[in-house]
């Protein structure tokens, strides 16, 4: 998996917990909303964000994703590096246990006890091998799991933040709805109101 696919994977994760960043707010207004619109003569009291955007253009989410691919291929060198390393034993264990047979085959050994000798040793390089390569399992898997977990604190983490601000911004009741437009097939021009909430989210964690 590369950098490129790690990060489809977290935006992927991100988008399905906050496909549906919808909330009622009860307005101050005791008027019903389709007066003041048909009064006023202008949108309904709903906005639209694109949460793939905020995803990509919010600082947070950018430099906590970056961070987690940092650590991600860290691991994947680290495992790397301990599976070429084991691989080498293997290859050459392998080489040593056909020596061995060509010895048995062509009666190379001094004695039975001395054939019996070598085999018990390679049996004993046998069972380390595989205690090794079981190790190297629980270590994939291991790391899979640390990788998982952390993806979804940081979907809760940024999912957490978008709609904290989405409170606070909406603290007046001005919108009645705000809707992730993943869930719209069609959206009115005037609705979208991405750009403001990624400059708010960023000027909140710059600060």
């Amino acid at each position: 998996m590369n950098k490129q696919s790690v990060f489809n994977v977290i935006v992927a994760l991100c988008l399905i917990t906050i496909v549906v960043l919808f909330f009622t707010v009860t307005p101050k207004s005791k008027k019903p909303a389709t007066q003041d619109v048909e009064a006023a003569g202008e949108l309904l009291p709903i906005a639209v964000i694109n949460t793939d955007s905020i995803l990509k253009h919010y600082t947070l989410a950018v430099e906590s994703t970056d961070k987690l691919m940092s650590q991600y291929e860290e691991s994947m060198v680290k495992l790397d590096t301990r599976a070429k390393s084991l691989q080498k034993e293997v290859d050459s264990f392998q080489q040593d246990v056909i020596n061995f047979q060509k010895k048995v085959e062509s009666g190379a050994f001094f004695s039975r006890e001395r054939a019996e000798s070598e085999q018990a040793k390679l049996q004993g390089r046998e069972q380390q091998l595989m205690a090794k390569q079981q190790d190297l399992e629980n270590l994939r898997q291991q790391l899979s799991t640390d990788f998982m977990n952390q993806q979804s604190a940081l979907t809760q983490q940024l999912q957490d933040s978008v709609q904290a601000y989405l409170r606070e911004m909406n603290s007046d009741g001005r919108y009645h709805l705000i809707l992730n437009d993943a869930v719209l097939m069609n959206k009115a021009a005037g609705y979208d109101i991405t750009d403001e909430v990624i400059e708010g989210l960023n000027a909140r964690y710059a600060k």
